[in-house]
């Protein structure tokens, strides 16, 4: 069987590679693919082909998928985790160095200079850019998932007391955070203590605004705010008076919009946090691998809006379900089941929010039954996608 990708925003072609033969990318049957594979592209108001059962995106974000509509209609929608933690963490250290030092005006103040004096003027000129160090400084790490664990753990070696805010810490990541960054479950702690401020959360109606003028009121003057996540975590009306009273000595952040350019105190960055070779490799890679692991097999690995499900398939045939979360919906797919006579090899189904995915794997050589029960499913009102997957011949 032959499935079909259509890509957006320049996907990495050695990452693509990951999709193996079986797949046809960006060919005659991108209209209606079986999946689109992503970065920044806005599919918000798009309408989907009928046919598109995966959408996977090559970076941690996904507020350029609607994923109420891609849910309703029987899409799973991936992210690759950690692909671009290393760049992003990176791109934050960097910008921590640069806030402390203020290189890029030193840097902009040198190329001004004319005349075959210019050493002098610069002696004369550098106090202006004298700068502190990092080192015994306090960092606030709001989120410490893949990203901010990883920040948190430099900015220790760095010789940086680190604060570290997240009461939805995996107990995976958590294993990986230095015992040296002090855990706290207020943010309060994070406003009042930090000299720096770095924020690694998803956009969510919780999190907007999670930077407003109730936490500016809470930090000490002078203090340094860095937002690689996403722009509406900061309210800029209180930025900017935080910025005018000197609460807040700098805000660098990754997404730009009008009112922030050019102004003191602000520096933006285009939206690079994570676009180094290696991270657009790694997010093209893990998002191949997803894509191809869910059409071939069923099983989902990182979905943002159906649960992972991992089931080793050895019976004859396997059926996907993507079903409303009601009640006795397993009872009643047992029971079509057994009604045509046909065993269950193994049956797995998990809820996510108002729906569900069941992996439903047969004990059945016969494809007429299987077919007579996949279209059971089909007209079933509380079945939103039905999938029939043979077992793969070795």
């Amino acid at each position: 069987m032959v499935f079909s990708v259509k890509t957006f925003n320049n996907i990495n072609q050695l990452g693509l590679k990951e999709l193996g033969n079986a797949f046809q990318i960006d060919g005659d049957l991108s209209d209606n693919p079986d999946a689109y594979i992503l970065r920044s592209q806005n599919l918000h108001g798009v309408a989907f082909p009928e046919n598109v059962k995966a959408i996977a995106r090559a970076g941690a974000g996904t507020n350029n998928i609607p994923i109420d509509e891609a849910t309703e209609a029987g899409i799973v929608v991936f992210n690759t985790p950690g692909a671009n933690a290393n760049a992003v963490k990176e791109a934050v250290i960097t910008s921590l160095l640069l806030s402390a030092r203020d290189y890029l005006s030193a840097n902009r103040w040198v190329n001004t200079l004319r005349g075959d004096d210019v050493p002098k003027q610069i002696e004369a000129g550098k106090a202006q850019f004298a700068g502190s160090e990092i080192s015994g400084k306090t960092l606030g790490v709001i989120g410490l998932g893949a990203i901010g664990a990883r920040i948190a753990n430099d900015a220790r070696r760095l010789g940086m007391e680190v604060l570290g805010y997240d009461p939805y810490v995996s107990i995976e990541t958590a294993w990986n955070i230095s015992s040296h960054v002090k855990r706290v479950d207020d943010l309060k702690a994070i406003f009042s203590q930090s000299d720096f401020i770095t924020i690694h959360v998803p956009l969510t109606p919780d999190t907007k605004h999670t930077f407003d003028r109730e936490a500016f009121a809470q930090m000490k003057k002078g203090t340094v705010i860095i937002n690689f996540a996403r722009a509406e975590l900061v309210d800029h009306e209180a930025l900017f008076d935080a910025l005018d009273t000197g609460v807040v000595k700098h805000y660098m952040t990754d997404f730009g919009t009008e009112e922030l350019l050019n102004k003191e105190g602000i520096t933006v960055f285009p939206h690079v946090g994570g676009s180094t070779e290696e991270a657009e490799l790694n997010c093209a890679i893990m998002a191949s691998q997803t894509v191809r692991r869910f059409l071939e097999t069923g099983e989902i690995t990182n979905s943002v809006n159906f649960p992972n499900m991992h089931q080793v398939q050895t019976a004859p045939y396997r059926i996907t379900l993507i079903n409303k979360n009601v009640p006795n919906i397993v009872a009643g797919i047992s029971t079509a089941v057994s009604d045509l006579d046909i065993n269950i090899a193994n049956i797995l189904n998990r809820s996510k929010g108002d729906y569900a995915y069941t992996l439903l794997d047969l004990d059945e050589e016969d494809r007429q039954k299987v077919d007579q029960l996949v279209a059971l499913f089909q007209s079933s009102d509380k079945i939103v996608r039905v999938r029939l997957i043979p077992l793969a011949k070795s």
